[in-house]
């Protein structure tokens, strides 16, 4: 079985981005895939990173279900199955850089905005939700980072840690399934995809329960601040990507 040396790399990155994901309720893609993409094959990369997304949000769900804003997280779903085709567009016609430099300017403007100035924005219903769900959709189609808005969304809603990593598991579930749906019928789930699957769900499963205990421990102004904290950091990925 460890005949392959990627396995055990492969595991610890697995474990490193389900940690992430379960402390802070997304995240793991943009720590998995280009990890992973260091060790295997991008064409199995994304697929397993979406696998485990799947099972991740599942867990999460099956304990914490109570706390989901559902309303919320199907005014997000709905327009992202809108904005995926759109971002698929862009990747295969437009300028990924101009959208890429345009996404982390605005990404860093907010969070920096909001980590300065004390007086904070604040949505008070899911009247803009559709807007965040779109471009939720349009970075997922073409980048494969659903994230940023969503945090943004959640972030302008006050939601507390415990709902807002719940809430955001309620839209990645079904948002990965219709992407693992895609990768079956484009041929990408192949056996390795499956292989590696299997041989990290057990650590996963470990890290999605020091993630829960971690998130319960994070006081909401911590909170807050580490998500635009990661924010920037996702924003200057994007930069530098855009360059």
């Amino acid at each position: 079985m460890f005949a392959d040396p990627a396995i055990l790399p492969v595991v610890g990155v697995v474990f490193l981005a389900t940690l992430v994901r379960s402390t802070f309720g997304f995240g793991e893609a943009l720590v998995a895939v280009p990890l992973l993409a260091l060790l295997i094959p991008i064409q199995i990369a994304v697929p397993l990173a979406t696998l485990l997304s799947i099972t991740v949000a599942g867990l999460i769900l099956a304990q914490d279900w109570r706390k989901v804003h559902a309303r919320s997280a199907w005014w997000l779903i709905l327009p992202t199955l809108v904005g995926i085709p759109i971002g698929l567009l862009i990747l295969t016609m437009g300028s990924p850089s101009v959208v890429k430099a345009v996404m982390g300017s605005i990404i860093i403007g907010f969070s920096g905005y909001c980590l300065l100035w004390q007086r904070k924005l604040h949505l008070a219903d899911d009247k803009f939700a559709w807007a965040f769900g779109l471009g939720a959709g349009v970075l997922g189609g073409a980048y494969g980072m659903n994230g940023p808005p969503l945090v943004v969304y959640g972030t302008l809603r006050g939601w507390t840690p415990e709902h807002f990593r719940a809430t955001l598991q309620g839209y990645f579930l079904p948002a990965s399934v219709v992407g693992m749906i895609g990768f079956w019928v484009m041929g990408l789930w192949v056996p390795d995809v499956t292989r590696y699957y299997f041989l990290s769900l057990a650590p996963a499963v470990i890290a999605i329960v020091i993630g829960r205990a971690a998130n319960r421990r994070i006081r909401a102004d911590a909170f807050v601040r580490y998500l635009h904290l990661g924010l920037i950091g996702i924003g200057l990925l994007l930069l530098c990507q855009s360059v």
